[in-house]
């Protein structure tokens, strides 16, 4: 009796499980559901500022075919996603060291986590007087200006990540024969950090895209940002709205990526979050 018992809860375990995955599977497309009636209810009542979702895509669609500033969409895309992807580039490769020397060493936390902690809380659009003053409206510029506001959550995970780590994890690893602080800072303390690590560069790379429709937006000839600003100038509501559309699906894209990249590099993680 008890062996059949275990049987059917373990079935019915599998069933549950099967159902749970099955509604998160269903939930994001519910959100969208709900996100379509509302954009629809708000077309309804004023088609002029607020077209419908259908005469957006006839938008996409167009741009797709028929150039903006001598740039089709997906060439607009292009450019904003090559801007990004150099500026969190150099974010990943300077930020994510200085954090870790941040967390890990206390002189460093005490003169560098200083200084960093002085500059963190300037917004990145504070920067744009000065970023145009040293360098112009060229590329170079928002550039760096990208590369500002996706460097500040990659420096505060990765010492955050270096800090969180539990004491408990140092001591076993001493037990192991890791004596020296290298050896604890690469086998022990860093694979325990990678998870909060790759959180901020996830936080980075919404902050990069906010930041390039800023740059673009301010002075630029191509780009998401220069199509919504186009928009804006002209009142082309559509073209406003296909530009904040094409970001959209460019973040989750890239999320996604993001996402791929931690399960390769943080499979432990990925098998914590499915329990």
């Amino acid at each position: 009796m008890k062996v059949e018992n275990q049987i059917e809860h373990g079935s019915d375990t599998a069933k549950e499980s099967v159902w749970i995955k099955l509604i998160y599977l269903v939930i994001p497309f519910v959100g969208l559901g709900i996100m379509l009636c509302m954009w629809f209810a708000a077309s309804n009542i004023n088609t002029e500022a607020f077209p419908t979702p259908a005469e957006v895509l006839r938008q996409l669609a167009d741009l797709m075919v028929h150039p903006l500033s001598g740039y089709t969409l997906l060439g607009h895309v292009a450019i904003s996603l090559r801007r990004v992807c150099i500026a969190l580039f150099f974010a990943m490769l300077a930020g994510i060291p200085l954090g870790i020397l941040i967390g890990w060493n206390p002189m460093v936390r005490a003169t560098l986590g200083t200084l960093f902690e002085c500059i963190r809380p300037i917004p990145v659009l504070a920067w744009i007087p000065l970023m145009i003053m040293w360098f112009g409206i060229g590329e170079k510029a928002k550039i760096i200006m990208i590369f500002i506001g996706a460097l500040m959550p990659i420096v505060v995970n990765s010492y955050t990540g270096i800090k969180l780590v539990s004491p408990l994890y140092l001591d076993v690893g001493r037990m192991f024969n890791a004596s020296s602080q290298s050896q604890l800072l690469w086998k022990i303390v860093l694979p325990a950090a990678l998870p909060t690590i790759f959180a901020g560069i996830r936080n980075a790379t919404s902050m990069s895209l906010m930041v390039v429709l800023a740059a673009e937006m301010l002075a630029a000839k191509s780009g998401l940002g220069f199509m919504i600003n186009r928009g804006m100038e002209a009142y082309n509501m559509k073209l406003v709205m296909s530009g904040m559309v094409a970001i959209g699906v460019t973040g989750a894209m890239l999320s996604v990526l993001t996402n791929l990249i931690e399960r390769r590099i943080c499979p432990w993680n990925s098998h914590i979050k499915s329990e």
